[in-house]
């Protein structure tokens, strides 16, 4: 399913708010030239971006893949960290584990996860306590 693809692959660094939301910036721009129709350029982004900064806030890093095939795009965001507790809890909107120095920065408001499914065709949460946290999402064009 992955041989006709275009693979877009980032780093994500713990805390790096100076460059948290790059990574959905660049697929974004890369689908534009691509002539991806806006609405689904803004759900891959929108969806991205939230991912993103959930790792950026609650992880100790991770990885995004990104794949662009002719009928999906998937994105794969996987993470060092401390898992997510209760996943249904998490996925409530306003339920939110950021610190206050977080929330005083302006992100941690708990509309990360309810946004990410509210804009993805797919979405499958894999988390543990302690073993970090894999999100698949998919959009079909």
């Amino acid at each position: 399913m992955l041989n006709d693809h275009i693979h877009l692959s980032y780093e994500i660094v713990s805390e790096d708010f100076a460059r948290a939301g790059e990574a959905a910036s660049d697929v974004k721009r890369v689908l534009k030239k691509m002539n991806v129709k806006p609405d689904i350029v803004r759900k891959v982004a929108i969806a991205l971006y939230e991912g993103e900064i959930n790792m950026v806030i609650h992880s100790l890093g991770g990885t995004i893949d990104v794949y662009i095939m002719p009928n999906e795009i998937q994105m794969k965001l996987e993470d060092i960290g401390p898992g997510i507790e209760d996943i249904d809890k998490a996925m409530e909107e306003g339920y939110s584990t950021a610190s206050e120095t977080i929330r005083n920065m302006g992100f941690g408001a708990g509309m990360g996860l309810p946004n990410m499914k509210r804009y993805v065709d797919d979405l499958d949460i894999k988390s543990g306590l302690g073993q970090g946290t894999r999100i698949t999402m998919r959009v079909i064009l």
